[in-house]
């Protein structure tokens, strides 16, 4: 069943996810108080619409309450973040995704009943970081504090050997869960299977198991 959603914040990180959604056939409902910034996605979106996010009378005539899911991208403006997001707790919208200006302001989206605050610029930063870290990382994605998932550059060190030759999991506590090779994927590789140098192994685990093992075997 498709679902539909609502974008409230047109810049950068806003108006990427309502394009994102809208080139997968999703219909979402885009709001933003600059007219520049409607007639921008007027074309993009099923719906764009100049309004305050603030006000709930406003948010109740655009049928939000009717929307499954509905993400606050309000740029700088933390307390416009702060009022929407209580307006939509209030209505009972089902999900709410906020993006955070920093640590605080997460902390009372989440005391206010957002159900996803998310970092973009500090995520990226990490996600950046790693790559310039390590050669071998080809993406990084934060799941917790302490976990994340990684592709991972196969070696010379892991050229020719099987699965249970490295023996990752019991090494360093890392999941192999998937490996790449050119344009196919071998989900759940067994433990017979012979790895290449190039291939790209998705690994999940600690932050800390991960990086020893891309210390210990990647390099």
């Amino acid at each position: 069943m498709k679902r539909d959603y609502a974008v409230i914040g047109l810049g950068r990180f806003g108006g990427s996810i309502c394009t994102e959604l809208s080139e997968e056939g999703r219909h979402v409902l885009a709001i933003d108080a600059d007219e520049d910034k409607i007639n921008e996605f007027k074309n993009i979106a099923s719906y764009a619409v100049i309004a305050d996010s603030t006000d709930e009378a406003t948010l109740k005539d655009l049928g939000i309450k009717n929307i499954d899911h509905v993400i606050v991208a309000i740029g700088d403006n933390i307390q416009a973040s702060i009022l929407t997001t209580v307006v939509l707790t209030d209505l009972g919208i089902k999900k709410i995704t906020v993006k955070a200006q920093n640590d605080y302001h997460e902390k009372i989206l989440n005391r206010i009943g957002a159900d996803q605050v998310v970092h973009p610029e500090r995520d990226m930063g990490k996600r950046i970081a790693r790559n310039i870290i390590s050669s071998n990382i080809l993406d990084y994605l934060e799941l917790s504090d302490d976990y994340s998932i990684v592709e991972v550059k196969a070696g010379k060190k892991m050229d020719g050997r099987t699965m249970i030759d490295l023996d990752i999991r019991a090494r360093y506590g890392c999941n192999v869960v998937a490996v790449k090779r050119e344009d196919s994927i071998n989900v759940s590789p067994a433990a017979d299977d012979v790895l290449e140098e190039d291939d790209t192994l998705i690994i999940i685990g600690a932050d800390n198991d991960l990086s020893r093992f891309e210390r210990h075997l990647v390099f």
